[in-house]
């Protein structure tokens, strides 16, 4: 049986090379570039799997979950660049079986189909802890997206001075020039 993945992502570039490895290990990508051709399209293909990235454009694709339970009952794996704890909870409630951040390898992406790899034990979600700093970037990061990179509408977006922000973005940049 051919392994089909329906695959949702925005970002070309990511998908065609996640695509093209994906192919390579032996499976069928469908990918979609929005919620509304994935919606338009999904009842006339076959697929047995499901790689839906969490923010497409300025929508969120959990809405998508239980139609596609509903439609076919096959995995769910939400990639996302602003994984939280709170949106990883309420996927896996909605049907997800994992949810990865990017980056996140073909590999990762695999794993994360395995069955036996699901991060559920017990009925209990079991979570990777994320440090305060993490959260802190990619909190930073997403109201830099919402406000086109804007750091004055950002700032006011995360209720705090813009010179604290600029001093953060700043020191993020410093540390990672150091890594």
């Amino acid at each position: 049986m051919i392994k089909t993945i329906l695959y949702l992502e925005d970002d070309d570039a990511l998908a065609h090379i996640t695509s093209r490895t994906l192919r390579r290990r032996g499976y069928e990508v469908i990918h979609y570039l929005s919620i509304d051709e994935l919606q338009k399209k999904l009842h006339n293909v076959h697929f047995t799997h499901a790689l839906l990235d969490l923010k497409i454009g300025q929508e969120t694709s959990l809405h998508l979950i239980q139609h596609i339970k509903n439609y076919n009952n096959a995995p769910i794996v939400i990639l996302t660049g602003y994984g939280t704890i709170r949106t990883s909870v309420q996927a896996m409630k909605l049907g997800a079986i994992n949810f990865l951040t990017k980056p996140s390898s073909v590999d990762d992406i695999l794993a994360a189909f395995d069955e036996q790899k699901i991060n559920i034990k017990n009925n209990d979600i079991i979570l990777q802890k994320t440090s305060l700093k993490t959260v802190e970037r990619e909190t930073i990061q997403q109201a830099l997206d919402d406000n086109n990179g804007n750091i004055s509408a950002a700032a006011r977006q995360l209720n705090i001075h813009r010179r604290t922000l600029q001093r953060k973005l700043i020191k993020r940049h410093i540390e990672n020039i150091q890594d």
